[in-house]
């Protein structure tokens, strides 16, 4: 067999190098050798390489007897015993998790998730509310299905918690695996306890173990003042639970807002069709116009309006949720055209017709007609 290398110069570091250098140094020949991520032909080979001078030269021990006799301590008279590793060193027993679990996460390890639980999932509704619920905003009473924390295990998922006997508690599985070049170290997730590191004596009969189940609740909605269609909010910790034991999800509310009989909405802006007589629009008048609140405003209607016009009330539309401002009214006003004359009104109008009254605004538009011909 060709000489073996030293350790040292393995690892890339001098023999008065610290532990922590001697750390990096194989993690950065881990990250870039081991045989699940690398494409170089010889990465096996220099990845157990590095694995044998790592597993020696991290143990005081073991790298006071290398320091002293060299590869020499390690052959296979060397009192060691088991399965031998590139050239005779056996480190079958040495635990590497530190160093892979940060690399790699092999196994889809979940010693770091137990760390840092995760949260559960966010939940959305449609709620469908009325024109005037949306303008004036109010409080609704919805029933929600969604998952909560198990009552009966408290979402623990069992009763009578135990340290997994085959991880040890670490929710992974340090497997060796014999190659022609030696055997290395991979993890995988543990089979037992399916990551948890924890087993429990009685499997919740609520959940199935599972630490979850699903619940109705009631929750009362604050509908904001002048939400519309698509808007949304948020209802923080109602929603789903998580699966670690982490805080549960947000529940969201998204708004789907009634139409109107008597309003049209244009984002904050109301628009209401007010209705007038021939004579109400000839001679001008006033007029109370409902609100959505309930309230009514007084509009004046001034001599010879048309049927189209518009008046503007500022202040008097629909408050914007994200501002506080309010948008405008407008009142549309329609000149309703009476289809049935009694004898006394046909009289009266056909006089009408035999005064000039509207001949000013029929000469300009036959004018306009005539230019566009």
């Amino acid at each position: 067999m060709a000489s073996k290398r030293d350790y040292y110069e393995v690892l890339g570091v001098d023999k008065n190098a610290g532990d922590s250098d001697i750390k990096l140094a194989f993690r950065k020949l881990a990250k870039k050798y081991h045989p699940d991520v690398s494409k170089e032909p010889d990465a096996e080979t220099k990845f157990k390489e590095a694995q044998e001078a790592y597993a020696v030269l991290s143990d005081p021990e073991r790298r006071k007897q290398y320091d002293q006799f060299g590869h020499a301590a390690f052959d296979q008279n060397g009192g060691m015993g088991g399965a031998q590793g590139f050239g005779g060193y056996d480190f079958s027993g040495f635990d590497f998790s530190s160093i892979f679990e940060d690399l790699f996460n092999f196994g889809g390890s979940k010693t770091s998730r137990r760390n840092t639980k995760t949260r559960g999932n966010d939940s959305l509704v449609i709620m469908k509310i009325s024109f005037e619920e949306a303008v004036l905003g109010c409080k609704k009473d919805i029933e929600i299905t969604t998952t909560d924390k198990c009552s009966s295990c408290d979402g623990e998922g069992g009763f009578g918690e135990n340290t997994c006997s085959e991880c040890h508690g670490s929710g992974t599985i340090t497997r060796q695996q014999a190659t022609l070049f030696g055997s290395f170290l991979t993890k995988t997730t543990c089979p037992r306890c399916n990551g948890e590191g924890k087993t429990f004596d009685k499997v919740c009969s609520k959940c199935r173990g599972v630490g979850r189940e699903k619940v109705t609740k009631n929750v009362t909605v604050t509908v904001p003042e002048g939400v519309d269609t698509g808007n949304r909010i948020r209802l923080s910790g109602y929603g789903e639970a998580s699966y670690d034991g982490g805080v549960n999800g947000d529940l969201y509310i998204e708004f789907k807002v009634a139409s109107s009989e008597f309003y049209e909405r244009d984002e904050s802006d109301l628009y209401f069709e007010l209705p007038l007589s021939i004579t109400e629009a000839i001679l001008g008048c006033k007029k109370e116009v409902k609100l959505p609140d309930g309230k009514k405003i007084v509009v004046t209607i001034t001599e010879g309006t048309q049927s189209g016009d518009k008046l503007r009330v500022k202040g008097k539309g629909i408050k914007n949720p994200n501002t506080s401002r309010y948008g405008d009214l407008y009142v549309v006003l329609k000149v309703i055209t009476p289809r049935r004359l009694s004898r006394d009104q046909r009289k009266l109008i056909n006089e009408l017709a035999n005064t000039d009254l509207e001949e000013k605004e029929i000469d300009k538009y036959n004018r306009f007609i005539k230019k566009m011909q």
